[in-house]
């Protein structure tokens, strides 16, 4: 399957191969820094992996869903326990990153 790194607004094209791999979701990794991301991996490590190829730094690379038939963002990713960063959890922690992921993803497909 496909990553795409979304830098502006997905077309149609995009987030129907992106959904290609889970079908009703796409996981995703969120660049805070740089407000780009990357999508449709099986696994959010492999859309980690494609932003830091890219140059993204990890410490700004979180890890969340997309679902667009219910235009949801989740929170949870193994990429997300970073206790270095204080967020022990697969969920992102920190409401204002949540919000700063949640601005991100809904700027680029909604």
């Amino acid at each position: 399957m496909p990553v795409h790194i979304i830098r502006t607004q997905a077309t149609p094209e995009q987030v129907a191969d992106m959904l290609n791999a889970l079908d009703t979701y796409i996981k995703l990794a969120v660049d805070t820094e740089r407000e780009i991301l990357a999508g449709g991996g099986q696994m959010h490590a492999d859309c980690e992996e494609v932003l830091l190829a890219d140059g993204s730094q990890q410490r700004y690379i979180w890890g969340a869903d997309w679902e667009p038939n219910e235009q949801l963002v989740r929170y949870e990713s193994l990429i997300n326990i970073r206790p270095s960063q204080n967020n022990r959890s697969m969920e992102i922690q920190d409401s204002d990153l949540r919000s700063t992921v949640e601005r991100i993803v809904r700027k680029r497909f909604s």
